[in-house]
């Protein structure tokens, strides 16, 4: 390297984060600290984990530095670094082992950082042109900032909401019900807050990571009105597919926004008062009168498929309800489905019920399983997250699988659609019906499912055929990318 200096000394900076800023984002600051002591070279490391930004490199230290080592799988601030020279790896090639890193730093022409570059320099192209590799690791990242700020809201409220209807919850043909004035109704509404806030937070740092501050409270706020389908007359929000489409409109809306000649004396205002109602109104209008009218159609579409089908083959209805249930995870979809199971249950047949409720749980708890079985195939924070999936699935929350599908919806959403049907079908064939407008085995504990041991039995095989297939898929693509290297 250019830099190396006479006497040995050399100065670097590194800055380390994984997606959910837990146990790779500290491996690996680690691993290049101990890499750098072995070259006989400094280094300081910046960690992005879960408690916030930690040891940062002062603007001296930035200005002294030889080059910078960014291994980063979500967003950081890397403007600081213009000027400077710097090597972009993935989080785990440093955690296998930061010495090859350390000695790319070395003994290959790094690329100098400009301010607001967007694409990312590669061992085999470092002539940092814009590629189409470059874009998708851009809207990996930008996906996984708004999936690593959600996921303690999925497991805040999903395992408070767990506990509380584990514990305090009655069957009711509506659902399980906590009494009103319950100690254990208090813990559920604050689980239920969780969940409400975990859509909009997707989307609000999404948004975040594409177009900074002024696009946060936007982001949000279009989240937040992607999954209220009262904003558009519908029966029910977008879940969190609509919270990604809102994250990215606003992200990109706000990139657009900045790139105007705004006059002087309205630049103050632009971050904290302009660009955010503007974002705030375009995303809004966009739902409002462009995305929730085709939304609300297909919805009533879809329900009046469901009443059509609910007249012939069992297996064809049974396969229609579990591609939807395990679409969207508590989504639209899925809540079309339930909305078209209570009415039937008000009117005495609770047959396609007992397939939803064996169909609900398969998606987290295959995920969970999945985890479990096929270590190397998932991060340390990925396994913890299919912890608290699996604690989700044992009550009905098929939310708990909503981190791995927007992480890895390629290899999630086929997994979990075609486990959740065969969860669906097993149930018609079984017999199994079920008088309440839930699902998971706790339903099953409760005695509201007239053949438990089928209905456990449905729920296995249908989470064990959403967990192969995704390690499959999985599979396939860590072989290749094996071959690759």
């Amino acid at each position: 390297m250019e830099t190396r200096k006479k006497n040995g000394s050399i100065f670097l900076i590194g800055v380390t984060g994984c997606p959910t800023g837990v146990a790779h984002t500290y491996i690996a600051a680690e691993s290049l600290q101990k890499a750098a002591e072995k070259a006989g070279i400094s280094i300081k490391v910046e960690t992005n984990g879960s408690i916030g930004v930690e040891n940062s490199p002062t603007p001296e230290e930035i200005d002294k530095a030889d080059a910078v080592i960014v291994a980063c799988d979500k967003q950081v601030d890397l403007d600081r670094f213009a000027g400077k020279k710097v090597l972009f790896v993935p989080i785990k090639k440093v955690v296998k082992g930061a010495d090859e890193t350390i000695e790319r730093v070395l003994n290959e022409d790094i690329p100098v950082y400009k301010e607001n570059l967007t694409e990312k320099a590669s061992s085999k192209d470092n002539n940092n042109k814009v590629n189409l590799s470059s874009a998708r690791g851009n809207i990996y990242k930008y996906l996984m900032n708004g999936v690593s700020h959600m996921i303690p809201f999925v497991i805040v409220g999903g395992i408070l909401i767990a506990l509380s209807l584990a514990i305090g919850g009655k069957p009711t043909p509506q659902g399980l019900q906590i009494p009103e004035g319950s100690r254990w109704n208090s813990i559920l509404n604050i689980g239920v807050l969780g969940f409400k806030l975990m859509i909009p937070i997707l989307a609000g740092y999404i948004a975040y990571a594409i177009g900074d501050r002024p696009a946060l409270a936007p982001g949000i706020i279009g989240g937040w009105i992607a999954n209220d389908g009262s904003f558009y007359n519908a029966p029910s929000g977008t879940g969190f597919i609509g919270a990604i489409i809102a994250g990215f409109l606003v992200g990109y809306f706000v990139l657009f926004m900045k790139k105007f000649n705004w006059p002087k004396i309205l630049q103050p205002l632009l971050p904290i008062m302009i660009i955010p109602i503007l974002g705030t109104l375009f995303i809004g209008a966009v739902f409002i009168f462009i995305i929730g009218a085709p939304i609300a159609a297909l919805m009533t579409a879809m329900t009046n498929m469901l009443i059509n089908l609910s007249s012939g083959s069992i297996v064809v209805i049974g396969l229609v309800m579990g591609l939807m249930q395990g679409f969207d995870m508590g989504g639209p979809f899925g809540k079309v489905v339930l909305l078209f199971n209570l009415g039937l249950i008000a009117s005495g047949q609770t047959l396609f019920m007992g397939a939803q409720a064996c169909a609900i749980p398969v998606a987290p708890l295959g995920m969970a399983i999945s985890t479990f079985i096929g270590r190397k195939l998932f991060c340390e924070e990925e396994f913890e997250n299919g912890k608290a999936a699996f604690a989700m699935g044992l009550v009905g929350i098929s939310e708990g699988a909503i981190p791995f599908a927007a992480a890895d919806p390629l290899a999630v959403f086929p997994a979990n659609m075609i486990g959740s049907a065969v969860a669906c079908i097993a149930s018609l064939l079984f017999g199994v019906t079920c008088s309440v407008a839930h699902g998971g085995p706790i339903i099953v504990l409760l005695g509201a499912m007239n053949k438990p041991f089928l209905a456990l039995l449905a729920m296995l095989l249908g989470s064990l055929t959403t967990a192969f297939i995704s390690l499959g898929i999985k599979t396939i693509r860590y072989r290749k990318r094996q071959l690759v290297l």
